[in-house]
């Protein structure tokens, strides 16, 4: 059984937490609605299905927003990176996903993703997101 989870925004990382008025934290901004677009869509994907047992593999696409000034009058610039080499890190975008499926009820915990396949690129005519695959790990 393979699960394809689609997500719309802007991907969020889960980096570190910060201790405010005594309570920690996250330090990044948006995490928390991501987190919650990352569960509410796992959760649609999953259609009833059961939660996967055993060994995960997750594959995890980023389609991270082109920055302004990439773009020219024409579209990208000439010379512009063809993938984004710029934070944020690509371990902390999936740190937040796993969180994300876990919440979302595809897998019991996140121990269970024994491979992990992941990628940043840039949009460009998509909406910026993320796709996952999660299926059997053998």
């Amino acid at each position: 059984m393979a699960i394809v989870i689609q997500v719309q925004g802007k991907p969020r990382p889960q980096g570190s937490k910060r201790l405010v008025n005594g309570r920690m934290i996250e330090s990044s901004a948006g995490l928390p609605a991501w987190r919650e677009s990352i569960r509410a869509e796992t959760q649609r994907a999953m259609n009833g299905n059961r939660v996967m047992g055993g060994a995960v593999r997750a594959e995890l696409v980023f389609l991270m927003p082109r920055p302004k000034g990439h773009m020219g009058v024409n579209g990208i610039r000439k010379g512009a990176p063809a993938l984004p080499t710029i934070v944020p890190d690509l371990d902390k975008l999936a740190r937040a996903v796993l969180d994300g499926i876990v919440n979302g009820g595809a897998i019991q915990d996140d121990s269970q993703v024994t491979t992990l396949v992941a990628k940043k690129v840039y949009a460009d005519d998509r909406v910026a997101g993320l796709i996952v695959r999660l299926s059997e790990d053998v």
